[in-house]
């Protein structure tokens, strides 16, 4: 049913929780595999490389950091796993990702680390599962 899951992760609590429905999604199904996306928006990546003054390769590093454990999750599950830096508006992101790579599901959490742009923007969650084409998951 669900072979090609996508899971958003931000290094938010609500993530790592998204992580453990989205591995037990993928033991269901025989050879399912997750893709776990971080998505960095532009304006804050212009921001870190001028804070830590710091390559934007280190950067990267960084913000893959924010993702073990939500990798260490699936590999407990023995799920096959990839891991993709997208860099835009997260949402849009997201969306574009999913539909042109023909995911079967999407999931994610319900908050990320950044409450008051939800708030101001309208949630991440809230754009993916209206512009997803495939079924999105929203884990609280």
């Amino acid at each position: 049913m669900y072979k090609k899951i996508l899971l958003a992760a931000d290094g938010s609590d609500h993530a790592t929780r998204a992580a453990h429905h989205a591995a037990h999604l993928a033991t269901i199904e025989p050879d399912a595999t997750i893709t776990i996306v971080y998505v960095v928006d532009p304006a804050s990546s212009k921001h870190d490389v001028i804070a830590e003054g710091r390559s934007s390769t280190y950067l990267e590093e960084l913000r893959h950091e924010r993702v073990r454990p939500v990798e260490e999750i699936v590999e407990q599950k023995g799920v096959s796993f990839d891991y993709k830096l997208l860099k835009g508006e997260p949402g849009p992101e997201i969306v574009h990702y999913a539909n042109d790579e023909q995911y079967d599901v999407v999931v994610m959490g319900s908050r990320g680390l950044n409450t008051f742009q939800e708030v101001v923007l309208g949630s991440v969650s809230h754009k993916v599962a209206h512009g997803a084409k495939c079924p999105v998951m929203i884990v609280k």
